[in-house]
């Protein structure tokens, strides 16, 4: 594959001012991810303020990291072909328009649309930014550079609901976006003067229509669950809803196996090493998106927290994946423990912290602390394996296409999570303060609650509901890392009897 670098000299050696544009890349970067988790502490000011349901709150997260996950390939691939510099300007732009109309939103419809809008930037930075860091840096400094590119990923969702809460201390709920602005006019003005154009003319064509259904059939699957508990799992609308969806999905993957130039090369899915990989990816970032989800609630509705101390509390989860990271230890434990190992080794981990927030964390923040220490653990140790194990299963000129399965599905099990764990706590409250169902939240709950009796049965109920979503949350993890590490010994077992077979067959002596 032939790259163009538009008015630059030759990068083999890395570009001279590579380590100041890192800097602003990873502050776009920085800016994206914080919107993944910023929301979170926003949650009881949003269903004040703008009369949200447990719905809408959670639309206003999923539209985000919905349209960026159906956006993400098809970004990678216009970028490729019409200039990662140019993608870059265009998604910083459309990122802090999003951020803008977001601020100024008067209804929970309006912040939805603003979001959605949001995650079309959003999908262009999170491609672009890779691709220039790949682009800038020549191969001795390359892994130490993607290093703090991920390092900076991962602190996102620790500065996400801490500036979330400083900002609702001190402002309203639309701060949270309008800080975006500056920070999205600053990274135009340096990427427009610092970054060096490059693209690929021979590059893939998009894939418009795939991307237009994988967004369509991921948005009503989703939907589906979201709605399952407030309109009933068996409703015309759910059941409707599920169906086009899987239907959507369905004729997606169909488009992809006859086009020349896929979004999604379904061929990768017959290996059972990437399969594996791809299955443990999902369920960490369903774990961690949907814990976050719930966390913030957990917080500030049982244990009574406010924005700032809610932010505050749950930091040290991504603090402690930042840490281990930076030490390299996951990286360290794949030779030792070997892949598989080591990812059901993390995902064990991640699924005990759930298990121990579920079981440990309601009654104060003790045991919650715990559980987010372990969690982080569990991510640090599990994350460096599984991007290896995707990369390796893929042919090296295709590697930009397997980071962007990766970074499509995670972003989609982020979405899952939240969507299903908040699907799982609204049954459970339903089911246990069944008068409340006609209140879409627990603060609408709470105001037509009648006394102090039943006042302390629905908060009882909510923290029930919690508790059951935690549970489940750690036991979908815990099996996806069984299944992930059975799938990768399964490959790597297939691998060495392959070599085997071609050793004896070219060696006449060993047969």
């Amino acid at each position: 594959m032939t790259t163009t670098v538009a008015g630059q000299k030759n990068l083999s050696s890395g570009h001279p001012q590579r380590w100041l544009i890192l800097g602003v890349i990873c502050l776009a970067q920085l800016t994206v991810l914080l919107d993944n988790t910023v929301l979170n502490v926003a949650i009881p000011s949003l269903t004040r303020e703008l009369d949200a349901s447990t719905a809408d709150v959670q639309w206003m997260i999923n539209a985000y990291s919905l349209v960026q996950s159906g956006l993400l390939l098809t970004a990678g691939s216009s970028a490729d072909r019409y200039g990662r510099k140019k993608m870059l300007i265009a998604g910083l732009a459309l990122f802090g328009i999003g951020s803008l109309v977001a601020g100024l939103a008067q209804s929970s419809a309006q912040l939805i649309a603003a979001r959605a809008g949001m995650g079309v930037g959003g999908a262009l930075l999170m491609t672009t930014t890779l691709a220039v860091v790949v682009q800038i840096f020549d191969e001795a400094e390359r892994v130490k550079a993607i290093g703090i590119w991920s390092t900076v990923s991962s602190l996102g969702f620790a500065v996400g609901p801490l500036i979330g809460g400083v900002m609702l201390d001190h402002f309203w709920w639309g701060a949270i976006f309008l800080i975006n602005i500056p920070v999205a006019a600053l990274g135009l003005v340096a990427v427009a003067r610092l970054v060096p154009e490059s693209k690929n003319p021979a590059g893939e064509r998009p894939d418009l229509l795939g991307a237009l259904l994988s967004t369509i059939g991921m948005t009503c699957a989703v939907y589906a669950i979201i709605s399952g508990p407030e309109h009933g799992w068996t409703s015309g609308r759910v059941l409707l809803t599920a169906v086009a969806g899987v239907a959507v999905l369905i004729g997606f993957v169909l488009w992809e196996l006859r086009i020349p130039y896929p979004m999604l090369d379904m061929h990768f899915f017959r290996n059972q090493r990437f399969v594996g990989a791809v299955a443990g990816a999902i369920l960490v970032a369903f774990g961690m998106g949907g814990s976050l989800f719930l966390l913030t609630q957990q917080l500030q509705f049982v244990l009574g927290y406010g924005p700032l101390e809610a932010g505050l509390r749950t930091a040290p989860l991504a603090l402690t994946v930042v840490a281990l990271n930076l030490t390299g230890l996951g990286a360290r434990l794949v030779p030792r423990l070997g892949t598989p190992g080591t990812i059901v080794s993390g995902m064990g981990l991640l699924a005990a912290g759930l298990a121990a927030i579920a079981l440990f964390g309601g009654d104060g923040y003790g045991g919650m602390l715990l559980g987010l220490f372990v969690m982080g653990a569990g991510i640090a140790i599990a994350m460096p394996a599984m991007a290896n194990a995707i990369m390796s299963a893929i042919p090296p000129e295709k590697a930009g296409v397997g980071a962007g399965v990766n970074g499509t599905l995670a972003e989609f099990g982020n979405g899952l999570g939240v969507a299903v764990l908040g699907a799982v706590l609204g049954s459970r409250f339903s089911a246990l303060v069944p008068t409340a169902v006609g209140a879409a939240s627990l603060p609408a709950a709470l105001a037509a609650a009648t006394g102090a009796g039943e006042r302390a049965r629905i908060t009882d109920a909510f923290a029930s509901g919690l508790e059951t979503s935690q549970l489940f949350g750690a036991v979908a993890v815990l099996l996806g890392g069984v299944l992930a590490a059975v799938l990768l010994q399964r490959a790597q077992r297939m691998e060495r009897e392959e070599a085997e077979r071609a050793d004896a067959a070219g060696d006449p002596a060993a047969a």
